[in-house]
């Protein structure tokens, strides 16, 4: 459960900043830029340190590689469905929700990756150790 909330955290972030919709950070604050200033510029804040978080969390637990190994393979499995006729990228709208997908879940497994390399190989990294 603990991995599927950090996904979805990481998923509400990455689409309340840019979505196919027109409910998204990007196009409320280029909108409101003039009028509401100081609210767009706090809720930027507020998704930037969210950003900064999830993007720390994931470089330090699987890096660079790890960040283009999971997006390889999620392209793999899209590439698999899109072969098949079960995805049509056609639709600019889906392949925009497809890479919100996709980049959330470099996220959510960055962030959660120190838990599931525990529960996989029953390794305790040097941070979980408690005193």
């Amino acid at each position: 459960m603990s991995f599927f909330l950090r996904w979805l955290f990481a998923f509400v972030l990455l689409a309340a900043t840019f979505n196919p919709t027109p409910w998204n950070f990007v196009r409320w604050a280029s909108a409101n830029f003039d009028t509401q200033l100081p609210v767009v510029v706090l809720l930027g804040l507020v998704l930037l340190i969210g950003y900064i978080i999830y993007l720390r969390a994931t470089l330090r637990s699987i890096g660079l590689f790890g960040m283009a190994l999971i997006l390889a393979l999620v392209a793999a499995i899209l590439w698999v469905l899109i072969f098949y006729g079960l995805v049509d990228l056609s639709n600019p709208k889906l392949a925009t929700w497809i890479g919100i997908f996709a980049l959330s879940l470099v996220l959510g497994v960055g962030l959660s990756w120190s838990i599931i390399r525990r529960k996989l190989s029953g390794q305790v990294d040097m941070d979980d150790v408690e005193e």
